[in-house]
């Protein structure tokens, strides 16, 4: 009887906190890894990485066809390497993560910038 009711407090206290919030930092971005409050390790498994925090490129090359005064021609290749919109996660970024109580899960909230 004891047992259950030292069981049913422990369940009362973590249904009140279901999560919690961890920092931690990246180890290396592939395959991704966070170091979490200098204690574990986090492998991709573990994560779940938003969008904003993945990398984003624009291939914009190109060139254009003109006629001038009868002529015609191409222009040379412009901005012939991709652009990039988002870095993504490096490693020796710092993240927030949010952790489900009990749970298997790391949502990586965002990257902390100290002083920008």
């Amino acid at each position: 009887m004891l047992e259950a009711i030292k069981k049913a407090a422990v369940d009362a206290v973590t249904a009140s906190s279901p999560t919690s919030l961890l920092f931690g930092t990246v180890t290396q971005s592939d395959p991704l890894e966070v170091n979490v409050d200098q204690r574990f390790t986090l492998d991709a498994d573990f994560l779940i990485v938003p969008e904003s925090l993945t990398r984003y490129e624009l291939d914009l090359s190109h060139s254009h066809t003109y006629t001038d005064d009868g002529a015609s021609g191409t222009t040379g290749a412009a901005l012939a390497e991709k652009v990039v919109i988002r870095e993504g996660l490096n490693g020796g970024d710092q993240v927030i993560l949010l952790r489900w109580q009990g749970g298997q899960q790391y949502l990586i909230l965002d990257k902390v910038v100290v002083n920008p």
